[in-house]
């Protein structure tokens, strides 16, 4: 049976990871893998998580079990944090997840059960594992327009038009703050006139926001996810706190359905349910345990949220320093889109030759698709950066 499998495509990132770790070079830089680094190249743990884990080390007496869906505290607790106060919580199914990922594998079982063969819309380009998922899943990927590639913007017009084609059995996936891989991200304003296109449709959307906190903040990068909340009949979320709690190998994620007026949330939180039993039974607690712990803690919130500032500061402030240097050294604005872009990546528009003369001569790993990791960069490398990038044009 098992030499019938065929072989699969090697990730990119982690022969990317694999290429950086084999070069002997000092001063090589990493921006390829999708992990927060502080200064000093290391991934912390942050203060409040430290802190909830010795808290929960003394407190708790067992390891049996959570719920199938994981434990309730957790989903109100995050539910507060993306939603606010937007949607009545009654209206909200949820179940704990194994990271991010998880949580987008189980809203397109999920879709899978209600919609089978229903054609999924993404962002051109998106997160490879979105189409990765859906196809695995019988879901069909298609995109709409979304990145100007010549600008380093949000390409909203061409957005727009895609999606005012779309069907009412379609399903439409959109990245909720700091896009992945562009980090072009929509306005306030245009969130409102896309909530009002897709409300016209009448598709099905499901968020992923992976990155809360790491753009404008929490409640500003929260601006989107809450819009369509409060205008759409019903909606999926999937959340991650692998960024913005750094519990990375804890892979604690959530999804939350939102349920239309009328329907029964008890079905949906039951449909949640069987498909964590038939995926992996009962989800991971320890990690959820940690940011439950933090979430209901006010000494513990607070300190988190400023540890969380700092780290969004110091990326803004490494955007804004490579922006600079690029500036200086083309003589051009043309890259200081890499200011006005939030979170962990940019993508810089370079080709893929362009690429690779980085990485051979500079020791600078990126994405083929020249996307880049800020929050590998540090004020001492930045300037080293540039002047490759410069040398590259």
């Amino acid at each position: 049976m098992l030499e019938t499998l065929k072989p699969q495509a090697e990730d990119k990132i982690i022969r990317l990871m694999a290429q950086f770790r084999e070069d002997p070079r000092d001063g090589k830089i990493d921006l390829g893998v999708g992990v927060y680094k502080d200064a000093t190249g290391l991934t912390p743990v942050m203060r409040a998580v430290r802190a909830a884990g010795a808290e929960l080390q003394a407190s708790e007496t067992t390891k049996t079990y959570t719920a199938l869906a994981g434990d309730s505290q957790f989903h109100a607790v995050m539910r507060d944090l993306i939603l606010g106060d937007a949607v009545p919580a009654s209206r909200v199914a949820a179940a704990a997840t194994p990271g991010g990922t998880g949580a987008l594998r189980i809203a397109c079982d999920l879709i899978r059960k209600a919609r089978p063969g229903a054609r999924v819309l993404m962002s051109d380009p998106t997160w490879p594992n979105h189409p990765a998922i859906a196809q695995d899943l019988g879901l069909v990927p298609a995109t709409y327009r979304y990145f100007d590639e010549a600008s380093g913007t949000v390409d909203f017009a061409g957005m727009k038009a895609d999606l005012s084609a779309i069907s009412a059995d379609d399903i439409v996936l959109l990245h909720g703050c700091c896009h992945n891989p562009t980090g072009a991200n929509l306005t306030p304003a245009e969130w409102d006139e896309l909530v009002a296109l897709l409300k016209a449709k009448g598709a099905t959307v499901l968020v992923d926001i992976a990155y809360q906190g790491f753009g404008d903040g929490l409640e500003e990068d929260a601006y989107g996810v809450r819009a369509l909340a409060k205008a759409l009949p019903e909606l999926l979320i999937a959340a991650s706190c692998s960024k913005n709690f750094g519990v990375y190998r804890e892979r604690v994620g959530i999804l939350l359905a939102l349920v239309p007026e009328g329907t029964e949330t008890a079905l949906v939180q039951a449909n949640l349910a069987a498909l964590n039993r038939l995926n992996y039974s009962f989800p991971p607690d320890h990690g959820a345990r940690l940011v439950q712990t933090i979430l209901t803690s006010e000494t513990l919130t607070a300190d988190w949220k400023a540890e969380l500032e700092e780290v969004r500061l110091s990326m803004l402030g490494l955007r804004e320093q490579l922006a600079s240097e690029l500036r200086r050294l083309t003589n051009s604005d043309h890259f200081d889109f890499v200011a006005r872009h939030r979170g962990m990546f940019s993508r810089l528009g370079l080709s893929p030759e362009q690429v690779e003369r980085l990485r051979v001569e500079f020791g600078v790993y990126m994405v083929g698709d020249s996307r880049i990791n800020i929050a590998g960069l540090n004020t001492e490398s930045v300037p080293k950066l540039a002047a490759a990038i410069a040398a590259v044009l």
